[in-house]
């Protein structure tokens, strides 16, 4: 009876052994980038893959028939997210998920979303080489139109509403077509909603799509939260003149008085502590002749924290400059709040702490900072407790045909992914 209790005692600590050992294949995982680039090829080397393209759909059946030979039970659900699931040992344990997303935006790069999204098939055909049983089930979930407005995404997290369904991306396509044509049904989508709760944890492994992890020459960015952003229309009403007969100061310039808002923001921003950002990126004026003055200008205003708050504080003060701008251009300014809004997503503190610990034993360097762009992982915040991994980007290009993340730091992430989700196996209930 020793020997035989000593006999499982060391086969468990030799799993153990071989489990803390294990990596993921990084050529393979190379492989499959490369292979995932092929759809939507263009003559000139770049790769147009929009969703609800044919490349899309093309690249979306070629990735559920990848997890259909791993042996997983797989499906395109209601929203056209592709959802595999690998069972685990206890049949009550609830789901741990991870993916990201395989459409891109036009004339994008062959990383953003792609990374996550074929490290998650790396990391089951680790476990299955492996045969290593997890406790929970794990799904690999590949949400569908990321960059058209977090479509899946959004669905899972009960939030896709339907005069989304009816806005059009550079397909021609409105989302709701688009989820047909990739083998949804935009009649149960009620049914791809999940409840809080319903989801033991999501990981989203992604490339940071900035410079601060190579600046820094760090291994693993351990992200804390998405950021919230909400826009605004500024209207600057003044008078539309004649150019050449209206002296320089009888004129009610809108254009002017939205220069001196450009200059503002950036200052305002600034003037508090942290990481927030605001920015103006368009500017319209009318009627746009160059022999009148401006009488109307409208302006965007974007703002993103981590801090709901801290949004609304740093807005208030862009508002009070933009109103002693106004009057002392005489022209009237008006703030237009957009609904292309997103609140910040905090991510979970248990998570945090396990990629932390995960990315030491690897021997890998971390640091905790903020995402600034939005990913499908906000939504999933809302109901599972939730996590991110950022590995570098080469120059902080993304959104780029020059987008580029190496092999090495894509295996990086995917083994840190992969022993975070083993950690967190045995962690969450």
């Amino acid at each position: 009876m020793k020997n035989h209790f000593l006999l499982l005692v060391t086969s468990l600590l030799a799993l153990h052994t071989v489990s803390a050992q294990i990596r993921v294949d990084q050529d393979r995982l190379e492989q499959r980038i490369v292979a995932l680039a092929q759809f939507g090829m263009q003559e000139n080397g770049e790769t147009e893959r929009v969703a609800f393209s044919d490349a899309d759909l093309a690249a979306s059946k070629w990735v559920v028939a990848q997890l259909k030979e791993m042996g997983l039970n797989t499906h395109v659900d209601a929203a056209g997210n592709i959802i595999g699931r690998r069972p685990g040992t206890e049949a009550n344990k609830k789901p741990i998920a991870f993916g990201s997303h395989i459409d891109r935006v036009p004339n994008g790069g062959n990383y953003d979303g792609c990374v996550g999204s074929m490290a998650a098939l790396e990391v089951v055909e680790v476990l299955n080489e492996n045969d290593i049983k997890t406790r929970h089930p794990f799904e690999v979930i590949i949400f569908s139109n990321e960059e058209g407005g977090v479509m899946g995404s959004r669905a899972m997290a009960g939030h896709l509403g339907q005069s989304a369904l009816g806005v059009k991306n550079s397909t021609g396509y409105t989302m709701g077509e688009g989820i047909m044509r990739l083998g949804g049904d935009t009649t149960q989508l009620k049914e791809v909603a999940r409840q809080k709760g319903d989801m033991a944890a999501f990981v989203e492994l992604h490339i940071e799509q900035g410079g601060i992890l190579e600046k820094e020459a760090v291994n693993i960015g351990i992200v804390e939260g998405i950021v919230g952003l909400k826009w605004w229309d500024v209207v600057f009403s003044g008078f539309a003149n004649h150019a050449g007969t209206t002296p320089m100061n009888a004129r009610q310039d809108a254009l002017l008085a939205a220069a001196k808002f450009v200059v503002a923001v950036n200052e305002v921003t600034n003037s508090f502590e942290g990481a927030q950002v605001g920015t103006v990126g368009r500017i319209t004026a009318s009627p746009g002749a160059p022999n009148v003055i401006p009488g109307k200008v409208t302006a965007s205003l974007e703002i993103r924290d981590l801090s709901a708050e801290k949004i609304a504080q740093v807005f208030n003060a862009i508002k009070a400059k933009a109103t002693e701008i106004g009057k002392a251009s005489n022209v009237s300014v008006e703030f237009h709040p957009l609904d292309t809004t997103a609140d910040p997503a905090l991510t979970d503190a248990t998570i945090q702490k396990t990629i932390e610990e995960t990315s030491q034993k690897l021997q890998l360097s971390t640091k905790k900072m903020p995402s600034g762009a939005g990913h499908d992982a906000q939504d999933m915040a809302l109901i599972a407790p939730t996590g991110m991994i950022f590995v570098p980007s080469k120059g902080g290009i993304s959104h780029s045909p020059k987008e580029f993340t190496s092999a090495q730091d894509m295996a990086n992430g995917a083994n840190v992914l992969l022993h975070t989700l083993l950690a967190l196996d045995k962690k969450m209930e």
